[in-house]
Formats: C-alpha cells, sequence, structure tokens
C-alpha cells in the first residue's frame, strides 16, 4: 500500500523544500528556489494553490490525475490527498510559484466563510485552471503582494492586506474558470455544428 504522507503546517511544507517560513500560517514559494522533494501522496491540512510553468510529473488528485499543462493553477483544500506519481525514491524538481496557508490564518474574516463558495478547491473539480499570459500576470501580482507583506514583517494590518490580497486571486480566479468554460462551450458547440 502507498503511504501517505500527512501535511499539517506551513513550516512542514517548506523545510520540505528547503525554504524559509516568514509566516507560521501562511507562505509564497518561487518553487525554482525549492530543493528536489521525494515524490510521494500527502493529505493536506493545508489550502495549496500551485502555478504550475510547466507540466512535469502525473500530479494525483483524491483517486483521480489532474487534468494540468503548462501555466495552469491547481487547487488543494484541507482533508484533500495530492501528490506525484512517481516511485517514490525518484527526487521531483519543484517548478512555478504556490501559495500555502492554514485555515487558521483566515479563521474569522470574511474569507473564512466565503472560502467553501470557491468550487474549484473540490474534489469534483479536478480540471486545472488553464491561465492565458495575462492572467498568469495578474495570479503572480497578487502571489508578490501577499510574499511583499509577509517580508515586510508583521503588523496590525498584515493579516487584513494578506487575506484582501486571498480573497483578490480567489475571485480573479473565478472570473479565469468563467472564461475557460465559456471558451470550451463555444469550442464544443463549434465541433458540434460541423457534424
Amino acid at each position: 500500500m502507498e503511504k501517505i504522507e500527512k501535511l499539517e503546517t506551513v513550516t512542514q511544507f517548506n523545510t520540505r523544500r528547503g525554504q524559509e517560513t516568514l509566516h507560521p500560517l501562511i507562505s509564497v514559494l518561487d518553487q525554482s528556489k525549492s530543493i528536489p522533494i521525494p515524490s510521494k501522496k500527502c493529505i493536506s491540512d493545508l489550502y495549496v494553490i500551485f502555478l504550475k510553468d510547466l507540466k512535469c510529473e502525473e500530479f494525483n488528485y483524491g483517486r483521480n490525475r489532474y487534468d494540468y499543462q503548462d501555466e495552469t493553477l491547481l487547487f488543494i483544500a484541507p482533508g484533500q490527498v495530492f501528490g506525484i506519481s512517481a516511485p517514490e525514491e525518484k527526487m521531483v524538481q519543484p517548478t512555478g510559484w504556490v501559495l500555502v496557508f492554514h485555515p487558521d490564518f483566515i479563521h474569522g474574516t470574511a474569507l473564512s466563510r466565503r472560502i467553501h463558495d470557491y468550487g474549484f478547491f473540490s474534489y469534483q473539480a479536478n480540471e486545472a485552471l488553464h491561465l492565458s499570459k495575462r492572467e498568469k500576470q495578474i495570479v503572480l501580482e497578487c502571489f508578490q503582494k501577499i510574499q511583499e507583506e509577509l517580508e515586510r514583517g508583521i503588523d496590525k494590518h498584515s493579516k487584513m492586506l494578506i487575506v484582501t490580497n486571498i480573497e483578490l486571486l480567489l475571485n480573479y480566479c473565478i472570473r479565469f474558470y468563467d472564461r475557460q468554460f465559456i471558451t470550451r462551450e463555444t469550442l464544443n458547440k463549434d465541433i458540434l455544428a460541423r457534424f
């Protein structure tokens, strides 16, 4: 039986990648600065948003494979199993960017009451969000604003500004998913019209 690692803390996530933890409940990482990690599956206590620059290994999400390509966002919610399909001894170099945060970070905020409204964190939404170049830039800008707040040092405004930027990112993702499915719907109608 395949071993599943329990991913409980942001520090654990960062340490596994050889990166510094600036805040115990939230982190933004440039994965190009990460060390190679062993391929394995994890069950997460965290929210994780991966921005993948390129398709590398087969990424599992629950019992299915995540449909993703270059320039995509993958969304993981607490309690979900995810990981890379490869022999466990194989080392994998993480790429792209990642935002990871513990549910305690958003506790008591409007976002904590709305987080379940973002359907792309659901196992049923095992299709990655494919981004245009402009959309990728918007996502990176949100990640960078969060990173700047973390690097600035924590003050009484930090949490509000970080949570606002997470919510902004998620709201943009709703728009981007709608665009993706509208585009696909149009493409499917064009294909059906040929028959």
